[in-house]
C-alpha cells in the first residue's frame, strides 16, 4: 500500500493533488488543517496491486466474493493476519452495521473494540515521553511532533535521552535546528528531572529515548525511572508492520510501564495491520497519531475508527454521503 500526504492552500485543492497523483481510486484516510489555519493537508492511500488479489489473497481462482459484509470483514481480517480470537470479536460486533456495508460494518467494530485518542493540543501541553523497541521510529515521531507545536504557534522543548547510541543526537539535532528549537541533552534519570525543571511553563515537552527491550527487566527498569523523572505521559511507538504475537507481547510489556496510547508508524511501508490491532488489543491501548512517512515535513495524522477501517478494506465500497461525512470530520 503507497500513503501519501499532500498540501495545498485549501482542501479542493490537495484532493486534486491527490486524485492527479495517486488517481481516481486513492482512498482518503484523513484531512487537517495545516500549522497555519490557511491550508490544508489529505493523507491518501493506493492500494498497488489488483483488487482482487488484496482483498482475497486466500481464496480459489472460482470462488465467489463474501455474500455479506460480516464475511467481507472477516476476509479483510484474515488477510492482515489479525489473531483468530480478536478477527472473531470484530466480526462479531461488525454484525451490528453490517446493514451499513462492509466498510462501515468494520468500522463500527473498531469503535466498539478499540479507543481513539490522538494528540491533541490539550495533550500535547503535557510533558510526553516516547517509548518502544529500538529501530521504531521514536526520533522522527519526537520531531514531528516537536514541528506540529511550533507550526501551531507553540513553545515547544525537545529532550533526548538517547545518549549512547552513535549518531542519535546528531539526527534529532539536525531536525531541531530546522525547527529552531533547542535539543537538551539529558544523561539518565537525574539528568532527565533537572533538564525537564529548568523548561518554562507552558511549553510543549517532547522527550525521546533510546530503543528498549521490553523483554530485558534491567532496560525496563532504566526506563521507567526515566518515565518518573520526567513526570510525563509515555506513548508507545511500533512500526506498523511486524508479527502480530510479538507485538501484542511488546505492547503489554510497556503497558506495565503507564502507557495507554500507541502511535504507529512506518504505514507507507505496511501491507499487513494485523500486529498493529493486537498491540493495541492486547493491553487496551487507545490508538493515537500515525506516520505515514519519515518525512518531518509530512507530520503525524490522527487516526480514527473510519480511516482505520478504510486501510484494512482500501476496496470496500462506501455509500458516497458516508465518505463526505467522514472526510469532513477528520
Amino acid at each position: 500500500m503507497r500513503l501519501k500526504t499532500f498540501s495545498a492552500p485549501t482542501t479542493a485543492e490537495a484532493m486534486d493533488l491527490v486524485r492527479r497523483d495517486l488517481g481516481e481510486d486513492a482512498i482518503i484516510v484523513s484531512t487537517q488543517p495545516g500549522g497555519d489555519g490557511q491550508s490544508a493537508r489529505v493523507t491518501a492511500a493506493m492500494e498497488d496491486l489488483d483488487p482482487i488479489d488484496v482483498a482475497l489473497p486466500w481464496r480459489d481462482d472460482g470462488d465467489e466474493p463474501a455474500a455479506d459484509a460480516t464475511a467481507e470483514v472477516r476476509q479483510a481480517l484474515a488477510f492482515h493476519g489479525t489473531p483468530a480470537l480478536l478477527s472473531d470479536r470484530l466480526t462479531a460486533a461488525a454484525g451490528a452495521f453490517a446493514e451499513s456495508g462492509a466498510l462501515m460494518a468494520l468500522a463500527g467494530a473498531l469503535d466498539t473494540e478499540f479507543d481513539f485518542a490522538p494528540v491533541s493540543d490539550a495533550t500535547a501541553l503535557r510533558r510526553l515521553i516516547l517509548v518502544g523497541p529500538p529501530g521504531a521510529g521514536k526520533t522522527i515521531s519526537t520531531a514531528k511532533l516537536a514541528a506540529r507545536a511550533r507550526l501551531a504557534g507553540r513553545a515547544a522543548a525537545v529532550i533526548t535521552s538517547d545518549t549512547r547510541r552513535a549518531g542519535g543526537i546528531e539526527q534529532l539535532g539536525a531536525f531541531t535546528r530546522l525547527l529552531d528549537v533547542e535539543l537538551i541533552e539529558a544523561d539518565g534519570s537525574a539528568g532527565l528531572s533537572e533538564a525537564v525543571g529548568a523548561i518554562e511553563n507552558g511549553a510543549n515537552v517532547f522527550i525521546d529515548t533510546a530503543g528498549t527491550n521490553p523483554f530485558s527487566d534491567t532496560e525496563m527498569e532504566t526506563l521507567a525511572a526515566l518515565i518518573q523523572a520526567a513526570d510525563a505521559e509515555p506513548v508507545l511507538v511500533l512500526a506498523a508492520s511486524g508479527d502480530a504475537l510479538e507485538g501484542a507481547d511488546m505492547a503489554s510489556a510497556f503497558a506495565e510501564l503507564g502507557v495507554n496510547r500507541l502511535l504507529a508508524t512506518r504505514l507507507d511501508v505496511a501491507r499487513r495491520f494485523g500486529g498493529l490491532l493486537a498491540a493495541a488489543d492486547a493491553p487496551r491501548l487507545a490508538f493515537s497519531d500515525v506516520s505515514v512517512t519519515p518525512h518531518i515535513a509530512d507530520g503525524l495524522s490522527p487516526i480514527n475508527p473510519v480511516s482505520l477501517a478504510r486501510l484494512i478494506m482500501p476496496h470496500a465500497e462506501e455509500p458516497a454521503a458516508t465518505v463526505q461525512l467522514n472526510e469532513a470530520a477528520l
